[in-house]
């Protein structure tokens, strides 16, 4: 019955979720500052984290892992136990008005028995953690380097120690925006000098994007969001590894490529897509890491065929999925693929067409969606990395 009540927002979300925030604020009107300036973007959030939750009612592990890091990152917001009950009657009232054909006491009952449940696994996430970490890291900019108009790779120093995975992604906010957080991935494996590396590019209205490209510079701070995100490798030996990255969906490989090259024991093939050779912005460094580890091997791409490439380009034409099969055989390796959401999509495709099971095949599309929660969410695709 879930699923049938949560499909009868869909047909007006823009109304549903007007009077969701209307009920929400107009019961609890403190309630608005824990939010950011604009809420336009928080229809997209809402619904992915109702579906999520809905859908997830059958794998209780996935779900409560879910929930659980949902609360973990909701403490950098201020929230508190005592606000999620003030959501929970928001939520109930929508779905009232907006599922009223098949809203029965019954319906209503288990709505209010999954919410409950959902928030005390949050809420426990969020005391457990709190005895161990900050809700959130104030760092410094200790290096801003503007790689191309629109993009820059920033150097973090947490004041603190920021426990990660490569792979993972973290929630930023800049004193330009308060309250707005958008989640940027983490552009290698953890260093012993706790140092943080973000690739970012400004995207047109991307309130924080534009910021930390053209409005920041070393001795800045910033505040940093806990790690979020499932992408990530497995410590230790295991088997072979492609890792196709388009955009700044180059960093979270990069960390993992890292990781896996230094680890020992397996081999790592990393695709670097790009429309030019131009926009292979990090090239030199990836250059660097593979000349200092033996079992990384590094093919950039790019798509552009109007250019002519430039005398001894080490590369390939064509786009990261036309070129998968000639390169070798991905028989036995698993498949990690990172950048914009149809690049994944064609980049999956062509990986099953070529005999690589799903099981085996790792991405993270929309992985905004980690941040997000009904009522209090974080991420905005126009700004993701």
């Amino acid at each position: 019955m879930a699923k049938e009540t949560l499909a009868r927002l869909e047909p007006e979300p823009d109304k549903a979720i007007a009077f969701f925030y209307g009920s929400l604020f107009a019961a609890n009107p403190r309630l608005r500052a824990l939010f950011p300036p604009a809420m336009d973007a928080q229809r997209d959030r809402l619904f992915r984290a109702l579906t999520r939750i809905v859908w997830s009612q059958d794998s209780p592990r996935e779900l409560n892992g879910y929930l659980a890091q949902l609360g973990r990152d909701h403490r950098k917001y201020g929230v508190l136990p005592e606000h999620y009950p003030a959501v929970g009657t928001a939520l109930i009232a929508t779905l009232r008005r907006f599922a009223a054909d098949l809203w029965s006491p019954e319906a209503e009952a288990g709505w209010v028995a999954a919410y409950e449940a959902a928030a005390a696994t949050m809420i426990r996430a969020a005391e457990r953690d709190a005895a161990d970490h900050p809700p959130w890291w104030a760092a410094e900019v200790v290096e801003h380097d503007r790689r191309a108009p629109d993009l820059a790779v920033l150097t973090l120093r947490p004041g603190r120690p920021l426990p990660f995975r490569a792979g993972q992604h973290l929630t930023v906010q800049t004193a330009r925006w308060p309250r707005v957080w958008r989640p940027y991935s983490l552009a290698g494996a953890p260093r012993p000098d706790g140092l943080l590396r973000l690739h970012v590019r400004a995207v047109p209205a991307g309130w924080v994007s534009g910021a930390l490209v053209r409005h920041t510079a070393p001795g800045d701070r910033l505040l940093l969001g806990p790690a979020l995100g499932g992408m990530t490798l497995a410590p230790g030996p295991g088997p072979d590894l492609l890792l196709v990255a388009g955009g700044t969906g180059l960093a979270p490989l990069k960390a993992i490529a890292e990781q896996a090259a230094r680890g020992g024991g397996r081999r790592v093939h990393l695709i670097v897509g790009a429309r030019t050779e131009r926009d292979l912005y990090d090239l030199p460094d990836l250059r660097l890491l593979e000349s200092s580890c033996p079992a990384l091997t590094v093919v950039p791409v790019v798509s552009r065929t109007d250019e002519p490439p430039s005398a001894g380009f080490p590369g390939l034409r064509g786009t990261p999925p036309e070129v998968l099969d000639r390169i070798r055989d991905w028989d036995g390796h698993d498949a990690y693929v990172a950048g914009p959401d149809p690049m994944i999509r064609r980049t999956v495709t062509a990986l099953q067409r070529l005999g690589v099971p799903l099981t085996r095949i790792h991405h993270d599309l929309l992985h905004a969606e980690d941040a997000a929660v009904p009522g209090y969410a974080t991420a905005d695709s126009t700004d993701t990395a």
